[in-house]
């Protein structure tokens, strides 16, 4: 065939091979069979091959191709991509509304005769399922597919336009809608005119989500058990992983899918919801599923309908998003910290499984206290393939009257350690064995002794490896000292290369002790003492918080900081001496430490205890020889602020601040925090994934706010 007979074919070939991609991936209709559109690819490919002059980038044979990458590329974010604020409960939905609906009425959106009076107004939304993928960005320019990028952290992703273009329900040329379609789709003259310009002379963005489906998961898994290669863990991890192999060869092997959620480019549309109609006529999938709302009570429906419906849906699914549907009030609305005021995803509840206890195994903690473990037959419970659960302590495993070989019910209520719920007595078979405390201690071979007083066993061996290695860990972690990049896993190479026996011993540590170690070079290892010569400086808090005193956590740490700040009679100067603190806290009694606000007789014995072991004062005299001293801070002491006298309790992460920072903030503003549910406390703040403290929350009736609620109240 020559040239231009075959470059005619070419095209005819790439426009119905394109016109049958879109039937079978957006119109969900299979005009003809798989094996036909592999023939017609193959005719493609042939005259491709007799003609490599007229391979265009858009063709179907393109999609797989080009050499492995050495790591990809960083992608600046035309907008940021951002991270979505959750909901879940339907209060949570209300008050959501609540707030937005403020917002409007304080910048005289609603109530205004220019705008919308207060008595017609009503908020609609548009409701679309949370899909359990990547979020990624595709750029087209002149209607061709340019650039793919991750998410990343909103501002930067990473380039993935290779890996992307595997996906056959990502079009590699925009579909150009005819005057007909367009209209039937709602779309007004000046919107197509301004679409068109941007199809064939200009840039168009578009957002989703890709995907790895449950039966291409499970088909994947089945093929790998067969041939012996590790399991997918999860269709997310492994939609995720897929995108971020360097080789393309490797993410067109997974079959990924890929669904549209966002629209950037603006071409003056009035409704999200809109925004569907558009994108499935250039060419994209999207959720069927996808509804508009005309208020919240519609919402409210749609989610407990899909709550119900969600294992009939082919792809992991946990919740639903619901957007403020004129797109007008977007940017009135605006965000707080990372997320919009005018999105919320409501998450489903959690989910819960069955399953068998095979063992318990015991953990040493810092001080020395035995925590049981339940090692789990594996199983799936939220997408995630769960083995293991916490059980807390002997008095848990009595309540719960758990025996080893037990079916048990797990729940997986956010991204923690699974709970178990409770046992299935009915089922035992009468060879379950009972659940005993070890007489010796896992770590070390030590014995193990009851603590007087508390439902707790601990190893006796005050040298143990295990105790030793997680009070230099927690010494170094972000809620004690804070040394950045001293990980467990050099810790525990420095002890074994008896380079450090206690948190002292840090200070002396040079960086040519560093570069004969494992994962260590020149910069490595400078940066890393940097880092820990820079922490000579300490909080008062974080120092008490460090010294690993039993009873003694974050917001006593503080509590016993403030007092000596306040009370020690201290010159204004900038450093204070660790012997200071020493003599302030030795001198004093039970009952002295009893008048501390929520200090009672035990905690009260413990700070005692502490003070008077000759082994602790030594410790802090050689912390201070090492050149550690205290910083006198001004926010160490009590300041009469807005929070002041409030107790907040955190569960989740959020997408705006790490939970450190999150603390910090509330203690700034004169608040405290607490690592339980009582009814002392007067917020709990859920990010995403909460754990079973929001259970405890909604059971003593504590209020309850998500993280955009918790921005507007620090800000």
């Amino acid at each position: 065939m020559d040239k231009e007979k075959a470059n005619k074919r070419i095209e005819k070939l790439k426009k119905e091979i394109e016109k049958y991609r879109y039937s079978y991936h957006v119109l969900d209709e299979g005009e003809i069979s798989e094996g036909a559109l592999d023939s017609l690819k193959n005719e493609l490919f042939k005259l491709e091959m007799e003609h490599p002059d007229l391979i265009t980038p858009d063709s179907p044979t393109q999609r797989v191709g080009g050499k492995p990458l050495d790591k990809f590329k960083k992608v600046s974010h035309s907008v940021q991509m951002i991270s979505l604020f959750d909901a879940f409960s339907e209060q949570d939905m209300r008050d959501w509304e609540k707030r937005i609906t403020k917002i409007l009425e304080e910048k005289k959106i609603i109530n205004s005769e220019f705008l919308i009076p207060k008595s017609e107004f009503i908020l609609d939304y548009f409701c679309e399922l949370k899909m359990d993928g990547l979020a990624v960005s595709l750029v087209y320019r002149n209607g061709i597919f340019e650039r793919g990028a991750t998410r990343g952290d909103g501002k930067v992703g990473e380039d993935v336009t290779l890996n992307l273009r595997t996906i056959e329900s990502i079009p590699l040329k925009l579909r150009v809608p005819d005057e007909r379609e367009l209209e039937k789709a709602g779309i007004g003259k000046k919107q197509a005119e301004i679409l068109m310009a941007a199809i064939e002379n200009g840039v168009i963005e578009v957002r989703g989500e890709v995907i790895m489906t449950l039966p291409v998961f499970e088909k994947l898994n089945k093929q790998y058990a067969e041939f012996g290669r590790p399991l997918l863990a999860n269709p997310r991890n492994a939609a995720a992983g897929s995108i971020r192999q360097l080789d393309p060869r490797l993410s067109a092997e997974r079959k990924l899918d890929f669904y549209v959620y966002s629209l950037v480019t603006n071409i003056g549309l009035e409704r999200h919801g809109q925004e569907f109609g558009v994108m499935k006529l250039l060419g994209f999938k999207a959720l069927k599923q996808n509804r508009y709302a005309r208020n919240l009570d519609e919402v409210i429906a749609f989610h407990h309908h899909w709550e119900e419906k969600r294992k009939s849906v082919p792809f992991e699914c946990d919740g639903v998003v619901v957007k403020v549907d004129r797109l007008s009030l977007w940017p009135v609305l605006g965000t707080v910290g990372k997320g919009p005021r005018y999105m919320m995803a409501y998450k489903f509840a959690a989910e819960q499984a069955t399953t068998t206890l095979k063992d318990v195994i015991w953990q040493v903690g810092r001080t020395g206290i035995l925590t049981p473990g339940a090692i789990l037959e594996p199983v799936r419970v939220g997408g995630v393939t769960i083995s293991r659960a916490t059980l807390h302590n002997m008095d848990e495993i009595g309540r719960l009257d758990l025996k080893i070989g037990d079916t048990l019910i797990i729940e997986r209520a956010g991204d923690v350690i699974p709970k178990v719920v409770r046992v299935l007595p009915e089922l035992r078979q009468g060879n379950e064995a009972d659940v005993r405390v070890p007489e010796k201690c896992p770590m070390c071979d030590s014995s193990v002794e009851k603590v007087p007083g508390e439902v707790a066993y601990r190893c006796t061996n005050k040298d143990c490896f295990a105790v030793n290695l997680r009070k230099l860990i927690y010494w170094a972690s972000k809620s004690a000292v804070d040394i950045e990049g001293l990980g467990p896993k050099i810790i525990e190479q420095l002890i074994k290369e008896g380079l450090i026996k206690d948190a002292s011993d840090f200070y002396r540590l040079t960086s040519g002790d560093l570069k004969p170690l494992e994962r260590f070079a020149d910069k490595s290892a400078v940066n890393l003492i940097g880092a820990i010569q820079s922490r000579k400086e300490l909080e008062l808090n974080r120092l008490i918080n460090g010294l690993g005193i039993h009873h003694i956590g974050e917001e006593t740490s503080l509590t016993l900081a403030k007092k000596f700040l306040s009370e020690a009679g201290l010159k204004k100067k900038e450093k204070i001496s660790l012997r200071s603190f020493y003599d302030f806290f030795s001198n004093q009694s039970i009952e002295d430490l009893k008048e501390i606000e929520d200090i009672g007789p035990v905690v009260a014995e413990s700070i005692i205890k502490w003070f008077k072991d000759p082994h602790n004062k030594e410790f802090l005299d050689k912390l201070e020889q090492n050149g550690v001293y205290i910083k006198k801070s001004e926010s160490d002491l009590i300041n009469k602020q807005k929070l002041a006298g409030k107790n907040f309790v955190l569960t989740g992460t959020m997408d705006s601040l790490t939970r450190e920072e999150a603390k910090a903030r509330i203690r700034e503003l004169g608040g405290s925090v607490s690592s339980s549910v009582s009814k002392k406390t007067d917020y709990v703040v859920a990010g995403a994934e909460p754990g079973s403290k929001l259970e405890k929350a909604k059971e003593l009736g504590v209020k309850i706010m998500g993280e955009m609620e918790f921005l507007e109240l620090i800000k």
